[in-house]
């Protein structure tokens, strides 16, 4: 029996509620199968696009206060908890296969002295013109910045997660066999302020978030389901290779190499790296949704050893 850790991308879960609760039940098949075999299952799953949609309903909604980020990333944790833990527990129901499944609303520390927080880099919200995202920044004070020729958009710190406060109820529900849903969209970023948690306008990423989970409840393996199946060194050219098995030595000499793009794969291999250098006889996983039962059996996928 293992422990895993499975890190869901926000994107794969649809962009409207109708739709995310659809593809949500396909996510549940597999996960459930890994269940039945016997493993201990935390998700930790993304929220870019939804923290997105309440953040901007409550900005264009007329007459209505504006609301904090950390706030809106709660919200998010919550409906999409609701739905990944839904669809769950109807899978789980129609296996006959008792567990139980449950949502924690999770704060995860950052440090308020992380240099990540001179320079906002993480988008969210809407687009918008020059003169708008100018009257944006006077008014509200917001960091607004060009995005690829699209428009301007608000800009947040993404800082490192260094701690995360719910881990001793994470722990204890895991000892008690549930199915455990944290960390929801990286988990909503709180720094100490004397003594005291405070939440700040910050987005964590949610695959360092999903390894430091994985460090703190001392996972086996650490699965990042995302749209590809292995991670690839010299992408989109005729020297294309994937990398199925690999040492962390090797993938961190590749990483140095400036393989691996920071806005795309980076992330997620630093995610990894980070998980299986936390202790030894530790498994990371990088793999696609549509092949999630092979990368949790090990037979798909770019596997990082330590």
């Amino acid at each position: 029996m293992s422990r895993y850790v499975i890190s869901l991308g926000g994107n794969a879960l649809g962009n409207t509620a109708e739709e995310q609760r659809r593809l949500v039940q396909g996510v549940a098949k597999p996960i459930v199968a890994l269940i039945k075999q016997g493993h201990e299952v935390v998700i930790v799953h993304g929220n870019g696009p939804q923290v997105g949609m309440i953040n901007l309903a409550f900005n264009e909604a007329p007459s209505t206060p504006e609301m904090p980020l950390p706030e809106c990333g709660a919200m998010s944790q919550g409906y999409i908890g609701y739905h990944i833990q839904n669809a769950l527990q109807n899978e789980l129901v129609l296996n006959n296969f008792d567990k139980k499944v449950a949502t924690i609303v999770t704060q995860v520390e950052v440090s308020v002295t992380d240099p990540l927080f001179k320079n906002p880099s993480k988008p969210v919200g809407s687009f918008y013109s020059k003169d708008e995202a100018e009257a944006i920044a006077k008014t509200k004070g917001y960091v607004m910045k060009e995005d690829s020729g699209r428009g301007y958009r608000r800009v947040v710190p993404s800082p490192l997660p260094i701690d995360v406060i719910e881990k001793d109820m994470i722990k204890t529900l895991i000892a008690s066999h549930h199915v455990v849903i944290c960390a929801g969209g990286g988990g909503i970023p709180v720094i100490r302020n004397n003594g005291q948690l405070e939440g700040v306008a910050a987005v964590i990423d949610k695959d360092y978030a999903s390894a430091k989970v994985a460090e703190l409840i001392n996972a086996d393996i650490l699965v990042i389901l995302t749209a590809v199946d292995h991670v690839f060194i010299n992408f989109n050219t005729p020297n294309q290779k994937r990398l199925e098995i690999i040492s962390k030595d090797a993938i961190h000499s590749l990483m140095d190499q400036g393989h691996f793009a920071k806005g795309s794969m980076y992330p997620k291999v630093q995610a990894c790296l980070n998980f299986v250098n936390s202790a030894p006889h530790k498994t990371a996983i990088i793999s696609s949704l549509e092949r999630a039962i092979e990368a949790f059996e090990q037979s798909c996928g770019t596997i990082i050893k330590s």
